[in-house]
């Protein structure tokens, strides 16, 4: 008897049966990777990386090298060899990238790699250094009197947050909201940098960051972000289509346009719900883009804004999209040098397209499905041999 359970219990069609359902129940209990930066790939798997034409992008990374040579190691021996080797040619920056750097998933939450790929440009305002009744919206320099609180080496969670604040009595309190900052009697009057006449167009500047402003003269400046009051960023389309106002199919920089123009009673209202408000300074390199986050100008189609608290800021990125109204797949080596309040989130990014019609309809349309790769500077060489 003991002979046959024994020859039964090592039978093979059980044993195999018990393992299958071993490996089953295991299956069904693994947890997705973890959200951000994930597994090494090889090049030949990134989809379309032979297609673009790399040689465009040179400008951006260019910009970006002399900011992070000097901090990461790393990045100085890359722009060593940039300054060495002929980059003038999509396979010649094809082979530079493949010799430097390894593309990386990037995982959202449960273990999905699709995400919501944006744009922001660069608009054009009128406006005039001095107040007139068709000049009457003010753009504002950082207040003096705004604190930035740094709580990051008490609160470690709280180290890449906006606290910014005031004093009132011996208190430190919130610093003025949009509706508190937006009335005829604003806390902030005489710290004006210049006025725009159209208020709409203002409000969309703070969501843009920075644009160019043409004088009555014929002269253009440049305004860039220069700081923020600390509040969260709300977005007015999400309040939209909250009220049953608009579709999530509808909404875009357009339609949001249209709806504050023909709800002139309600615009003020809306906007308020979004309490953040940007703060600006004047720009004086106009034959180069406004600068992002990284503190760099940014390139048309090769720079976006992320989640800094995932991608570092440089971090050169694989972008797959479609663009809005097209079935086509947009593929682009992009760098992340921006950042942006409604940027948050492991697969999440903001094209900057640049300035013009063609950017400003891109921009006010795109909200594409997409996958974003990072490609990391080359310290394993594992995977390096791998992929040979």
């Amino acid at each position: 008897m003991f002979t046959r359970v024994t020859r039964r219990f090592f039978s093979p069609r059980l044993f195999l049966s018990s393992s299958l359902l071993i490996l089953l129940n295991g299956c069904s209990t693994v947890s997705p990777p973890p959200p951000g930066i994930n597994k090494a790939i090889c090049w030949d798997t990134l989809a379309g990386w032979q297609q673009d034409t790399l040689s465009e992008a040179l400008p951006a990374l260019r910009q970006q090298c002399p900011r992070l040579s000097k901090s990461q190691p790393e990045w100085k021996t890359i722009c060593s060899a940039i300054d060495t080797l002929p980059l003038t040619t999509d396979d010649e920056m094809r082979d530079f990238f493949e010799a430097h750097f390894i593309p990386h998933n990037i995982i959202g939450t449960a273990g999905k790699n699709q995400g919501l790929i944006t744009g922001y440009y660069e608009p054009t305002l009128n406006g005039s250094m001095q107040p007139n009744p068709r000049y009457n919206y003010p753009l504002y320099q950082p207040p003096k009197d705004m604190l930035t609180v740094k709580l990051g080496s008490r609160f470690p969670e709280l180290k890449d947050q906006r606290v910014r604040g005031r004093i009132e009595g011996n208190t430190v309190i919130p610093y003025y909201s949009r509706q508190e900052i937006d009335n005829s009697d604003s806390p902030l009057k005489g710290q004006e940098i210049l006025w725009v006449d159209d208020a709409d167009a203002a409000f969309f500047l703070h969501i843009q960051g920075s644009g160019r402003i043409q004088l009555a003269d014929g002269s253009m400046i440049g305004v860039g972000y220069a700081d923020q009051n600390g509040h969260p960023y709300v977005a007015i389309g999400k309040k939209l289509i909250e009220q049953g106002e608009l579709t999530r199919e509808e909404v875009s920089l357009d339609t949001i346009r249209q709806w504050l123009s023909s709800h002139p009673a309600e615009a003020d209202i809306l906007k308020n719900q979004n309490p953040s408000y940007v703060f600006f300074n004047v720009r004086k390199d106009l034959e180069f883009g406004p600068r992002g986050s990284l503190n760099v100008p940014l390139t048309p189609e090769r720079s976006a804004a992320v989640d800094r608290k995932i991608i570092p800021l440089g971090t050169p990125l694989w972008i797959t999209t479609t663009l809005p109204g097209s079935n086509e797949t947009y593929q682009r080596l992009v760098f992340a040098q921006d950042t942006g309040g409604a940027i948050n989130g492991p697969v999440r990014a903001d094209m900057f397209f640049g300035r013009g019609e063609r950017a400003e309809k891109l921009a006010g349309e795109m909200k594409q499905t997409g996958s974003i790769y990072a490609l990391l500077p080359k310290t394993n060489q594992a995977i390096t041999a791998i992929c040979k």
